[in-house]
């Protein structure tokens, strides 16, 4: 599995959105002003994707107005992705990958350790591209529960 780092390019994507439309990382960083927050989360609605998911929430507000756009992929179908948003009353973007093309891009896809097994599956997994297509920080195998604090403080932000 090959992995991104800081400086590489960011692979490009255009998924189609929760709400029915679609979402592009071009367009994304025409919008933010410091960077696109693209997060990686296994399956909607489960406990670590619903913490992770309601943590981007509470911190949303302070993230966009410092400049920064978050969107969250799974593989998870358009429905299920519906009504999560719509569950949890997520104010950010939640892109279906259901082929994984973008999740095997970001190196996001791949062995992981599941309750001492080795799966096939989403690596949770946080990267912020900035505004010239740029992986400006990427976080592999990060925990549910904690890190956008964590991805806060290293983005000076608390």
């Amino acid at each position: 599995m090959a992995t991104l780092t800081v400086g590489d390019v960011a692979p490009e994507f255009t998924l189609p959105t929760a709400g029915g439309g679609e979402v592009s990382l071009a367009e994304l960083r025409g919008r933010a002003t410091k960077g696109v927050i693209v997060y990686f989360y296994p399956s909607a609605g489960t406990p670590g994707c619903t913490t992770q998911a309601c943590d981007f929430k509470d911190s949303y507000a302070s993230l966009e107005q410092a400049g920064y756009i978050v969107v969250g992929i799974s593989p998870d179908s358009i429905a299920k992705l519906d009504s999560f948003a719509e569950r949890e009353g997520l104010p950010f973007t939640l892109a279906s990958d259901p082929d994984k093309t973008v999740l095997e891009a970001y190196g996001a896809w791949g062995e992981k350790k599941l309750y001492g097994k080795l799966v096939v599956g989403v690596i949770r997994s946080t990267f912020v591209v900035d505004g010239d297509g740029t992986i400006a920080l990427a976080q592999y195998n990060v925990r549910a529960t904690g890190h956008v604090a964590k991805l806060k403080r290293d983005l000076g932000l608390s």
